[in-house]
């Protein structure tokens, strides 16, 4: 007689064993109509499970991360079964999550575009509509991977032959009889196709290989999106068609700021103005961490590669990641992160207690040889500069230090506007460095620390760094979209690995904590979502050109040169335009080029030695003393102030 415990405290009795779906029925028709998966004692299962003594249970439906995600799961498994259908001899390989929706890689034996995505979504729509029972089997291991074998499943019948011998081989039907799909999966999965709704919609295609193996076949890899509702699914249908009038790959260039070309891939050509923005977010930030007692340094670009094996990056990066360097016969690698350099400049000289917390900063250039696939723009690049930074530290200094660093965070991010920022606790991975009684203890102090500064985390499970779990600052733009920019990672491991210790004050040597913290992250990618947030319109103290001068006519020339030079003198980016234009059309084009201060001279304005003013995004013109406008630009600048847009047609 089970007794089930709600999440209300209440409780229901059972008389024999029960499943998940008939506890749903007991509370209501609504909970057992809306449910798609369940927790039962912290562990996510199927509705059809049996419970056969007394649990703790959560339902979840669409409306909680967890019931959705797992809508997304068994809607990815329905785009396979489609496929299947349409296209009997491709092969499928692997479909997770992913935010906002799935994903599934595809060996497909005939050519498909996107095009063919209209018909798969038909049969997505025609397998919801049959209802067909999803049902997990237990099978056993050599014969899961016969039988994927015999129906020309390959990747499948690979991926079960590499996993352990003991571990349970789990397959999940759509339908019954020999129509019935297979897929394995652990799970859970939906219990019927009919609960997968219609609110969802086949995106685009891309390439992708064999398990990110470049010697791999390449794969179709076709991208979806699944909502609970349709006007939750038309809300983000709108929202990526902002993104795309926000694309930084077509405004950055149109405003002068970058370009990309094949030549030097995954890399950026800065031009002037956005060089200068590049500039002004590094000083930014420098200046933060002057008032924080950080130490500036600059390490190696070029690096043996002993020191990455024995940092363990070089295993973790096996897969090609590493760009390596012969030298002779040494192998060198071009420096892809700074945190093993840093220990190496930690290790000169002797340190005792007194020298820590020690907190070492750099605007390091890092390498990766991301995929080809992969890149994207400035969000996704193989040379990125960090705002990278590691802090050396006792164990009885990391609260204090984690404390200090979240604060540090969260005030970077208000100055750009981005209040609305979630944290994820990302724990121990499969792949890592050091003992679980290490990672216990790693684990425990990060939590502590986050319980100390008040902080609301959720959690991201096996997630973490391969040397230590992360706090992931994950900010909301303007949109609604979610990027992950600032981290902090506890590390006890890498700092034993590479021989760094202190005198502590029993006069013993003692092995630092390292924290490893960015703010921004990779300035490539703050830099995109900034000209995507902001739609280039940006704050005036961050705009790589603030003001632009003009007169109305060529008449008033040399005294728009006296105003630049003025301007210039109190520090702010300024250029003139002298052109034999209408004044209308300078003010269209520098719109366009979203200068976020425009001035214009006539006579009056010369003789009152006063000048009239056009922000970007308004249509009204005000005209005020010369010395009343620097006071104003300086008072806007200094508070960082945000800008205010009544009309942002010119800037969209």
């Amino acid at each position: 007689m089970p007794v089930i415990t709600l999440p209300d405290g209440s409780k229901k009795e059972f008389d024999g064993a029960v499943t998940g779906f008939e506890v749903a029925k007991s509370i209501g028709e609504g909970l057992a109509n809306a449910a798609l998966m369940m927790e039962v004692d912290g562990k996510e299962l199927d509705l059809t499970t049996t419970i056969t003594a007394d649990a703790n249970i959560v339902f979840h439906t669409s409306k909680t991360e967890k019931g959705l995600d797992t809508l997304r799961h068994s809607t990815a498994h329905i785009l396979a079964q489609a496929i299947k259908e349409l296209y009997p001899t491709a092969q499928i390989t692997i479909g997770p999550v992913i935010d906002n929706g799935f994903y599934y890689d595809v060996s497909f034996k005939e050519k498909i575009a996107d095009k063919d995505l209209e018909k798969i979504e038909g049969r997505m729509k025609e397998i919801v509509k049959r209802d067909l029972p999803i049902t997990r089997e237990v099978w056993n291991r050599d014969e899961a991977v016969t039988f994927f074998k015999s129906i020309g499943e390959d990747y499948k019948a690979e991926i079960i032959a590499d996993l352990p011998a003991d571990e349970t081989i789990s397959l999940y039907r759509q339908g019954e009889g020999d129509s019935a799909f297979l897929d394995l999966c652990r799970g859970p999965h939906i219990p019927s196709t009919a609960k997968a709704g219609r609110h969802f919609k086949l995106q685009h295609m891309a390439g992708a290989y064999w398990r990110g193996d470049s010697n791999n076949e390449m794969l179709t890899r076709i991208y979806g999106t699944a909502w609970g509702s349709k006007d939750e699914l038309k809300g983000y249908l709108r929202m990526l068609e902002e993104s795309a009038k926000r694309d930084h790959r077509k405004i950055g260039p149109a405003m002068g700021l970058f370009h990309l070309q094949d030549i030097a891939m995954g890399q950026v050509f800065w031009h002037k103005k956005g060089w200068q923005m590049f500039l002004t977010l590094q000083e930014y930030i420098r200046e933060k961490l002057k008032k924080h007692n950080y130490q500036e340094v600059n390490t190696p670009k070029i690096v043996d590669h002993s020191l990455y094996v024995k940092s363990g990056h070089w295993e973790k990066f096996s897969t090609g990641e590493i760009f390596e360097i012969h030298d002779g016969d040494k192998v060198m690698a071009l420096k892809p992160m700074n945190c093993p350099c840093h220990i190496q400049v930690f290790n000169q000289g002797i340190k005792s207690y007194r020298d820590l917390p020690l907190r070492m900063s750099e605007f390091g250039t890092c390498m990766r040889n991301e995929a080809h696939g992969a890149l994207h723009g400035l969000m996704r690049v193989r040379s990125m500069t960090q705002d990278d930074a590691h802090v050396f530290c006792t164990h009885a200094q990391i609260t204090d230090e984690v404390l200090l660093l979240c604060e540090l965070i969260k005030e970077v991010y208000a100055d750009f506007g981005f209040d609305n920022v979630r944290v994820k606790f990302s724990d121990r991975p499969e792949m890592r460095v050091g003992s679980d009684e290490v990672w216990d203890k790693a684990e425990e102090a990060l939590k502590k620390a986050c319980e100390v500064a008040g902080l609301e985390w959720t959690l991201n499970p096996g997630e973490g760094a391969f040397y230590g779990p992360k706090l992931e600052f994950v900010l909301k733009d303007c949109i609604g979209r979610d990027w992950q920019c600032g981290t902090i990672q506890l590390d006890f491991n890498l700092p034993d690995r590479l021989d760094a210790t202190f005198i502590n004050e029993q006069g013993e040597k003692e092995v630092p904590v390292m924290i490893h913290r960015a703010l921004l992250g990779s300035l490539e990618r703050f830099s995109g979502i900034l000209i995507e947030n902001f739609v280039g319109h940006f704050p005036l103290w961050l705009a790589p050109q603030q003001m632009v001068a003009m007169g109305i006519t060529e008449k008033q020339n040399p005294a728009v040169e006296k105003l630049v030079a003025r301007l210039e003198a109190e520090g702010f980016r300024i250029e003139g335009d002298y052109r034999n234009e209408k004044v209308s059309y300078k003010i269209r084009e520098h719109s366009v080029l979203r200068t976020p201060v425009q001035l214009v001279l006539g006579d009056r304005e010369i003789e009152n030695d006063t000048v009239t003013v056009r922000r970007l995004g308004s249509q009204k013109q005000t005209t005020m003393s010369v010395t009343d406008f620097i006071a104003a630009m300086h008072d806007e600048i200094n508070t960082k102030a945000l800008p205010i847009v009544e009309n942002n047609e010119e800037a969209a």
